[in-house]
């Protein structure tokens, strides 16, 4: 049976600061960020099954994302929580804004490696993640791809 690729594209808004860094970044700022998911399986082939024909409901999928990133990340302010933001992430939670105190330095790079471990860890075991695109800006994404780990 033929392996097949399924992608679905997600988007949300992020803000985040990026601690220690000696450009413009350093200052909080947010993004308009896609995120594309791709992942890899056979399409079930039992007429008899709800699923016949597909590789993952897309809905399905949906319901991964969304519940690890989408509803997690948008519209929430990131920072690394081993920084002096903290300081200020906790004045700004004290204010009712939504924050997220995380272990990495928040950059693309480093956001598309938490994600991936996250929705891997939902998948179900006959779908593997194939890669993830995270678009920044207009110009510029981070990729991760199953097969360079």
């Amino acid at each position: 049976m033929s392996k097949i690729r399924i992608t679905k594209s997600f988007s949300f808004e992020t803000g985040h600061a990026l601690y220690g860094y000696d450009g413009l970044c350093k200052n909080v700022h947010g993004h308009s960020y896609k995120l594309d998911v791709t992942v890899i399986g056979t399409p079930i082939i039992d007429p008899n099954h709800v699923k016949y024909g597909m590789v993952i409901d897309f809905k399905d999928l949906k319901k991964i994302v969304k519940g690890e990133i989408v509803d997690v990340f948008d519209h929430a302010t990131v920072f690394n929580k081993n920084t002096p933001h903290v300081a200020l992430a906790n004045t700004l939670e004290e204010s009712g804004h939504k924050v997220l105190l995380v272990d990495y330095q928040p950059t693309s790079e480093e956001m598309i490696i938490d994600f991936a471990a996250k929705i891997q860890a939902k998948l179900p075991e006959q779908i593997k993640l194939h890669h993830l695109r995270l678009q920044e800006t207009a110009t510029s994404f981070a990729e991760w791809y199953a097969a360079d780990q």
